[in-house]
């Protein structure tokens, strides 16, 4: 269903209501359009902003979700009736899917890592075993085959069974937050592919992270666990009902997002401020709590699986496995040219962060023409960029020249073909190693940890940090954005690090700091840069590291990078939602809706009903339009005068017509209905189990029949005067977390609703469509 068929049309005409079925069907025209008599204003508005959005790498309708309490008489009645055992349930459950969420969430990090280290660390053991012998070119195609391989497999499962899967899934979680829901971005499906696709992808040496999926994955899980029952596998016990709704689904989910963050870094207090940060958009103490606890466990999953692995019974993962990055631990002394190369720092991080961002949106406009040709394409894209990806991971290190190892190293530990070692041979000879190829032919952490290192300053050289840090940025420029999960924290990171460590080796003679504290603030700035977050990014970083004495530097260096880089364009994950065409309302309104009032932008046909409605007109209105919500109107002789109800829900509707809760007479009979049905006939169905409009099956004799739409009317909706500031209307629509907003009329006589406001409406395309004098950039 499309977001605006389902709400934004519920709009505004004038005397549009329909007064029975025979003036129902005169209102379709040919074209199957709706058509009324009497426009409320000059024209007749259409909203045209677009309710399609890219979701992974595929275009899928959108809707909107209802995170308003709707109290309808069924809601009301379910909660009087409700016992205090009822209540403890109920909040019980609240935390016992906390912890549900924070315990699957740790076990598939776990697993994550578990499969990535193996995966990579026998790959890498091949290669060097190969390169050991000299071996070059069998080496090269065992390297590339495997990655080629790897590729294939997780393009193949993003193109064919989830390609909601593709990408990092920060932006889409951050749009469900929002109130934007479209089809499968938490689904099984998605679940499945996201880790899995994540191994492979991860593995097959790709410039991407774990971490920004592992974020989707968490909010997968959460959707999963709060579905409130299945009625396919019986789970249909009375107190999973509790959750058949928007409001405690969305909290769940950002439990879940938060639970991500957690287990991909090791960081359960970055996660909390991450999910408060950038994902959620409504925040509460209740809320606080319940994410801080599922982070905690989180953690203490991580940590008994690790130490469980210290023995050495995870093959490969071991102490390593779950990035944790030690920094020098020494006093941390700076003076005033330290403090200088640290603004420069931030200012550098900010433009290349901006430049990052751009050329990022730019490929992934590209790389859209591409995988909408379909799923053969998105392969081919896949496998074209990996074998790019092991030219340039291969290739490269011939660039650079055997190091002696340093002195005082222990016995066989230089050169090394392990996974975790930072010196690898490559082709040098014996106590030589190639420190290019000791950032490329590894695991995208151990490249990491060897650029945060300590030991020496003088393990890479100058020139082998300027190849990596070109090769690190662009090609995670173009692997953003293939079909396959791919995270961004890693790649900038990255990029970061060696960037700021190639300034710490610059302005050695005059900086008191150690380079791998520049490698630090390097990766601190860039992701500043890029991903324009502060506070839960500082404590990520310093969770990372473990080192509490960077803290003043951290935070300067993000700060500066943040305010460079909004000169020149928004986050890298505000970029992407608004390129997806995901309709995110912001948390601010724009300046030119201090011009405009509500009633100048309500569009479209609006559909309502009386209280007590023909059977045939609901159907009729239902077929005919995708709208969520209809007004309903009291009219006489049930009233003295017209007056507004309430709204009633499309999904409310479906469940009233397919119980067959009708009348032959046009009499209220509310009563009746509240006796015959319950609150949980009315609940939020999964994903994709709704009831749609052609399950129903009505005789011409029900069509003439009637039915008392009183008791699934939410009669406390929130009304605006049509008066009202544009502004002050999108302020009150984003905090409340609203979906309907209706418009009623300032002046008594008139009928008493103007139109429904719904977030396309306060959408740029759609306001600076109507008025396009007003907009700012002409």
């Amino acid at each position: 269903m499309d977001d605006r068929s389902e709400e934004e049309h519920d709009i505004e005409v004038e005397g549009g209501a329909f007064q029975g079925y025979e003036r129902k069907i005169s209102g379709i025209l040919d074209d199957g359009s709706v058509g009324f008599r009497q426009p409320l204003l000059a024209r007749n508005r259409k909203n045209t902003t677009s309710q399609i959005a890219i979701v992974g790498a595929n275009s899928c309708p959108i809707e909107s979700l209802d995170y308003e309490i709707f109290e309808n008489d069924f809601f009301k009645q379910d909660w009087r009736s409700r016992k205090k055992i009822e209540i403890l349930q109920y909040t019980f459950l609240k935390w016992a899917l906390a912890f549900l969420i924070g315990l699957a969430t740790g076990l598939v990090g776990f697993l994550n890592n578990l499969g990535v280290e193996n995966i990579a660390g026998f790959k890498l053991l091949l290669i060097g075993n190969l390169m050991a012998k000299e071996k070059y070119f069998q080496a090269f195609f065992a390297f590339a085959g495997c990655n080629l391989i790897l590729a294939t497999a997780a393009a193949s499962l993003c193109a064919f069974i989830a390609p909601a899967a593709a990408g990092s899934g920060i932006p889409e979680v951050k749009a469900y937050l929002n109130g934007i829901d479209a089809y499968s971005i938490l689904a099984p499906s998605t679940l499945f592919v996201k880790i899995f696709g994540s191994i492979f992808g991860v593995a097959a040496g790709f410039v991407v992270g774990k971490e920004g999926p592992m974020v989707h994955t968490g909010a997968c899980i959460a959707n999963l666990l709060g579905q409130g029952g299945s009625k396919k596998y019986r789970l249909t016990w009375k107190w999973l009902r509790f959750f058949k709704n928007d409001r405690d689904r969305r909290d769940l989910i950002t439990c879940g997002a938060a639970a991500g963050v957690a287990a991909a870094f090791r960081a359960p207090v970055g996660g909390v401020l991450f999910a408060l940060e950038e994902a959620a958009s409504w925040w509460r103490n209740a809320l606080l709590w319940r994410t801080f606890f599922t982070t905690a466990v989180v953690a203490v999953v991580l940590r008994s699986l690790i130490e469980f692995c210290r023995s050495g019974r995870c093959g490969l993962f071991g102490k390593g496995g779950l990035i944790m990055f030690d920094v020098n631990s020494g006093p941390v002394l700076y003076s005033t040219p330290d403090l200088l190369a640290i603004v420069f720092l931030g200012v550098v991080g900010g433009v290349l962060g901006s430049l990052y961002n751009y050329l990022v949106d730019k490929v992934l406009r590209t790389y859209s023409m591409i995988n909408e040709k379909g799923p053969r394409f998105k392969i081919m894209l896949v496998m074209a960029v990996s074998i790019l990806s092991s030219c340039c991971a291969f290739g490269l290190p011939w660039l650079s020249q055997c190091t002696p190892c340093p002195t005082g190293i222990e016995e066989g530990k230089c050169p090394s073909v392990g996974r975790s070692s930072i010196y690898k041979s490559f082709q040098c000879p014996p106590n030589h190693y190639n420190d290019l190829s000791s950032l490329l032919l590894n695991t995208n952490d151990d490249a990491i940890r060897n650029l945060f290192t300590s030991r020496s300053e003088n393990e890479f050289h100058i020139s082998t940090l300027a190849i990596f840090f070109v090769a690190v940025y662009f090609l995670g420029i173009i692997t953003y954005g293939i079909a396959i999960p791919s995270g961004l924290f890693i790649p900038v990171i990255l990029a970061g690090a060696s960037y700021g460590r190639l300034v710490g080796r610059l302005l050695g003679p005059v900086s008191q700091l150690d380079v791998g504290l520049f490698s630090l603030l390097g990766a601190a700035s860039f992701l500043g840069g890029t991903m324009r977050m502060t506070v839960s990014l500082c404590v990520i970083l310093l969770e990372l590291t473990n080192n509490l004495l960077m803290l003043p530097l951290v935070m300067l260096v993000l700060l500066i990078s943040k305010t460079v880089a909004d000169c020149f364009n928004r986050g890298v994950y505000d970029q992407i939602v608004t390129m997806k065409g995901l309709p995110y309302m912001e948390d601010h309104a724009e300046p030119y809706m201090r011009n405009l009032v509500a009633k100048d932008v309500v569009s479209g046909a609006l559909i309502s009903f009386s209280r007590v409605e023909k059977v045939g007109v609901i159907w009729q209105a239902l077929k005919m339009t995708r709208h969520n919500g209809f007004p309903v109107i009291d009219e006489p002789p049930f009233t003295e005068a017209s007056e507004l109800c309430g709204i009633a829900l499309r999904s409310h509707l479906l469940v009233l017509l397919q119980g067959k809760r009708f009348s032959k007479q046009r009499t209220t009979f509310g009563s009746q209905i509240l006796r015959s049905c319950k609150a949980r006939d009315f609940g939020k169905a999964g994903l994709g189990k709704g009831l749609k409009i052609e399950d129903l099956d009505l005789s011409d004799e029900e069509m003439e029949m009637y039915v008392d739409l009183h008791p699934i009317t939410n009669t406390s909706p929130y009304t605006v005067q049509e008066t009202l500031s544009l502004a002050k209307a999108a302020i009150l629509f984003r905090q409340l977390g609203l979906r309907h907003l209706c418009v009623v009329p300032k002046t008594p006589g008139r009928p008493p609703i103007v139109g429904i406001l719904t977030r396309h409406d306060f959408m740029p395309e759609h306001v600076l469509g109507l008025y396009p004098h007003i907009d700012p950039l002409k």
